[in-house]
């Protein structure tokens, strides 16, 4: 007899992630591919195939949630959706498989249709903040990708918001464009402390965050599946000069600690600039004495925020069950997959 998995999955516009849940309700095993999903579908099929030849053998039922829609290989949001399914569709067994479609919850594929584009358009953050809501009861829960960030108030068990598009979120700033991996350094900061003095920073792609994070001693290396800015290495050293050309100044070895500091404060300024939109958001729901719940690979930077504000922190990991195979990511590394893993096993 077969061993039963649920597989939630989440479909970015750079990498797809996968968490899987046994009959039991544990969490067993969580993965990442990379997926540049703007240079066409055939990186989205390649993606999912590595991670399905890694699963242990057995049944499987699937659910799969998306914002990689957005990437301009598409015409519009619409059609990234309908191109989407349709290839996962060709992937994964159709009689196994539903879609997250916001507030409607799973939908079986058989059944959507052009009128639910809308609701499973980037709805992962959804399925996270309403899975730790579940749990927690009362918080704030925020999600720190690699490019993004979503900050949800809970209370009583369901996540408190009136925005659920892109554009809604944007206004409300329970989205923020800001990640710690891909992330250009220049739509974080435009000046910087360098020195003991105040530098502008070029409007120019020459360095990310990831470079930054690198010098804080922050960053999982796992997590750094994108392609650097110069096309260069993933090292302090090469990182160093990736920064040092932010201000028109070459990288000598001796001047690490220099460029160490550097990325302090790009790091600070990105810290603050979630904070302000945590009080922005707390302030309507009246939350800012609530835990702080943490996901995604950023959520380093949520511990930091909690510190600083004296609230308790929460790892989205320890709100899973869990019996994790040997792996580089952590279940809150892949909340929206995580989240949808549990939810479809909860189903059967």
């Amino acid at each position: 007899m077969k061993t039963h998995y649920s597989v939630g999955w989440d479909i970015g516009g750079a990498h797809v992630k996968a968490a899987v849940s046994n009959v039991s309700g544990s969490i067993i095993g969580v993965y990442q591919q990379p997926c540049p999903l703007w240079l066409g579908l055939t990186h989205l099929r390649q993606a999912v195939q590595e991670i399905l030849q890694t699963l242990p053998a057995g049944s499987y039922q699937h659910a799969i949630t998306m914002t990689g829609e957005l990437v301009d290989l598409f015409a519009g949001r619409d059609d990234g959706v309908q191109q989407i399914i349709q290839t996962l569709e060709q992937l994964l067994p159709q009689q196994s498989l539903t879609v997250f479609a916001g507030k409607r919850g799973l939908v079986p594929i058989a059944a959507v249709c052009a009128a639910d584009y809308a609701d499973i358009a980037s709805s992962n953050w959804l399925a996270s903040a309403s899975y730790a809501a579940q749990k927690i009861g009362d918080g704030v829960f925020i999600d720190v990708g690699s490019t993004t960030t979503d900050i949800l108030c809970l209370q009583q068990g369901k996540v408190q918001t009136n925005a659920y598009t892109d554009h809604q979120r944007l206004i409300s700033q329970e989205l923020l464009y800001t990640g710690i991996v891909r992330t250009a350094v220049m739509a974080v900061a435009q000046t910087a402390v360098d020195q003991g003095q105040t530098i502008n920073i070029m409007a120019e792609y020459f360095a990310t965050m990831a470079d930054v994070y690198r010098l804080t001693g922050e960053l999982n290396e796992a997590h750094d599946q994108t392609t650097t800015a110069d096309g260069g290495e993933k090292t302090t050293n090469a990182s160093a000069r990736r920064l040092a050309r932010m201000i028109g100044c070459d990288f000598y070895l001796e001047e690490l600690p220099r460029w160490q500091l550097f990325a302090e404060n790009i790091r600070s300024q990105q810290l603050r600039r979630i904070q302000t939109a945590y009080e922005q958001v707390c302030l309507k729901t009246d939350c800012i004495k609530q835990p702080l719940i943490g996901a995604g690979v950023g959520r380093f930077l949520v511990k930091a925020l909690a510190d600083q504000i004296a609230s308790p922190y929460i790892d989205f990991t320890d709100l899973c069950p869990a019996t994790l195979m040997a792996s580089s990511m952590d279940i809150a590394d892949c909340a929206p997959a995580a989240a949808l893993a549990m939810m479809k096993i909860g189903q059967e």
